[in-house]
């Protein structure tokens, strides 16, 4: 068991740069302090001690700040940064080196007893701040889940889940020649990636931008037939907005 701790206060140590000893973890880390209430209390309810494990994981819960049932598995080297508000359901799963931000839920959507009602979390996943991922599906390995983002469906992995309801991105290859730096491999912060284009975003700047050519289309047939002799009424633009405008309005 110690060892296991010495693995944790050292994924803390190096995905948390205000970490600056492993006392200070032990000490004043309620993710930390939470997890290691959530061993002993998950060993207690295998063994048939449900009141037992419950009354610990509600006393985590108070001085802590996170709910995790005692139910709930958790894997190796978990990271719950900040954590207040986190709340993870029964039959929530959740994978090793995952960081779980606050206010994040893991929460179930049917209220049949006896059934795998919460998301498992594949290895690596990162949920920023405020994430509800609500409902029994998977979110893949090494995918993120962006702040306030609420989730209702299969995240594939190495995607990112943004909005509400949440959008799915899909990860792009790099370009040739550029080489994700490893601080990126290894950890993005509340769930943000370094390329954040949403794809409504996406697909209403193309909306826009294709209009725009349209535009620019329509005023060189007008010049073309103004200069060949034949009017074209002009019509009333006081009140359109440029492409400019409106990607400016988008971002």
């Amino acid at each position: 068991m110690s060892g296991r701790f010495r693995e944790e206060i050292k994924s803390i140590m190096e995905r948390d740069p205000a970490a600056r000893s492993g006392w200070e973890i032990v000490t004043c880390y309620p993710g930390f302090q939470a997890l290691a209430v959530h061993r002993l209390s998950h060993w207690l309810w295998n063994h048939g001690m449900k009141w037992l494990s419950r009354f610990l994981s509600h006393l985590a819960r108070v001085i802590t700040g996170i709910e995790i049932h005692p139910a709930a598995v958790i894997g190796r080297r978990v990271f719950i940064d900040h954590g207040c508000g986190v709340v993870i359901g029964e039959t929530a799963e959740v994978g090793d080196d995952c960081t779980i931000y606050q206010g994040v839920t893991l929460g179930g959507t049917s209220l049949t007893k006896g059934k795998k009602r919460h998301p498992t979390l594949g290895n690596g996943v990162i949920c920023g701040a405020n994430a509800q991922i609500l409902g029994s599906f998977t979110v893949g390995d090494g995918a993120k889940v962006g702040s306030n983002a609420v989730v209702v469906r299969e995240v594939p992995p190495g995607a990112t889940a943004v909005g509400n309801p949440a959008r799915i991105i899909m990860k792009e290859q790099p370009v040739d020649g550029q080489k994700e730096d490893a601080a990126t491999k290894l950890f993005n912060s509340y769930g943000i990636t370094a390329n954040e284009d949403d794809p409504l975003i996406k697909a209403l700047h193309g909306l826009i931008n294709n209009n725009a050519a349209q535009e620019r289309r329509i005023q060189q047939l007008t010049e073309a037939l103004e200069s060949a002799g034949i009017p074209v009424e002009k019509a009333d633009d006081s009140k359109t907005i440029s492409a400019e405008q409106l990607n400016k309005l988008m971002k």
